[in-house]
């Protein structure tokens, strides 16, 4: 759960639940009780399949998200995924992967590690993998990490260990599920990796349109970064409006500096003034990502509303 060290542990915990100067408290409410699942939740916790050989989708990104202003809500209030759906909640801005605990998860596609950090309130332990042209991904909730920033990894490449890190396992234990919370930034905005299926000219980020299982055989690309405006990057710093933050991004190295930057504007969305791509172009959406398991332990996926 990622309880260590608690002194720290509780402050955050405290920003999650009562806000701080620059975020504002979490929203739950009886709603969220619908994402608790106790068939689903044992079996994970115990590192064992709920689904022989298949990752369990849950949560799924939500097309009708609350304004962040009012702060990160679990409620079930206007909902939308990709299949126009409501597995999902308000604030959801990512994919549940639904694994046992314990299992490998590896690079859905070679790129630059850009952030590795643990934060109890939001999403505890998480790394964040920057693969080029502007596609950045974002895992949460994780037991372990097996790089560090400013690694090259590729794809398929094992890089952490899952778990259920974060306040959000805390409350919901036992019967919360325990999953990756994947996130998708695409020109720097937080972006659905399915496509729509109300949209037949919109493209999957997953290749061959689908999420699917990392092959042992499947050799990674090189690895790459995208190519941020070092002024737009500085400018957005510099419009911060939490001093730490500020300072501390204005101090990291140079080529982890844009990858970090598009990290915390989505995690802390209300503490920048300026949220607009440090990208020196957009990019389209492209086939590029695998589901990040292994064929060896998973055959494919299955939706949780389809149980």
């Amino acid at each position: 759960m990622g309880l260590l060290p608690p002194r720290e542990r509780l402050r955050q915990a405290m920003i999650a639940l009562r806000g701080d100067e620059d975020v504002p408290p979490s929203k739950f409410g009886v709603s969220s009780l619908r994402l608790l699942d106790p068939s689903l939740a044992v079996p994970l916790w115990r590192g064992q399949y709920a689904v022989h050989r298949k990752v369990v989708l849950s949560n799924l990104f939500n097309h009708r998200q609350t304004a962040i202003e009012l702060g990160w809500s679990v409620e079930k209030t206007q909902v939308e995924d990709f299949r126009g759906g409501a597995s999902t909640y308000d604030s959801h801005n990512g994919t549940d992967f639904c694994i046992p605990r314990g299992t490998p998860m590896l690079a859905p596609a070679s790129g630059h590690v850009v952030r590795v950090v643990s934060e109890f309130h939001r999403g505890g332990l998480k790394l964040a993998i920057d693969h080029g042209d502007g596609l950045v991904t974002s895992s949460a909730h994780l037991a372990r990490v097996l790089v560090k920033e400013g690694d090259l990894v590729r794809r398929g490449q094992r890089v952490a260990i899952t778990g259920y890190s974060g306040l959000d396992s805390l409350v919901s234990f036992p019967w919360g599920i325990p999953h990756v919370h994947f996130n998708v930034w695409l020109n720097g905005e937080p972006v659905d990796p399915f496509a729509r299926t109300s949209r037949a000219d919109e493209k999957s980020l997953f290749v061959g349109g689908w999420p699917t299982p990392l092959p042992s055989h499947v050799a990674g690309e090189a690895p790459q970064g995208s190519d941020y405006d070092d002024a737009k990057v500085d400018a957005r710093i510099a419009a911060c409006v939490t001093p730490s933050t500020r300072e501390r991004l204005s101090k990291v190295e140079r080529s982890l500096r844009g990858g970090q930057l598009v990290f915390e504007t989505n995690y802390y969305p209300t503490r920048f003034a300026d949220r607009s791509s440090p990208l020196r172009e957009t990019h389209a959406r492209s086939e590029r990502l695998h589901l990040p398991f292994s064929a060896e332990l998973f055959d494919g996926v299955v939706f949780r509303d389809a149980l």
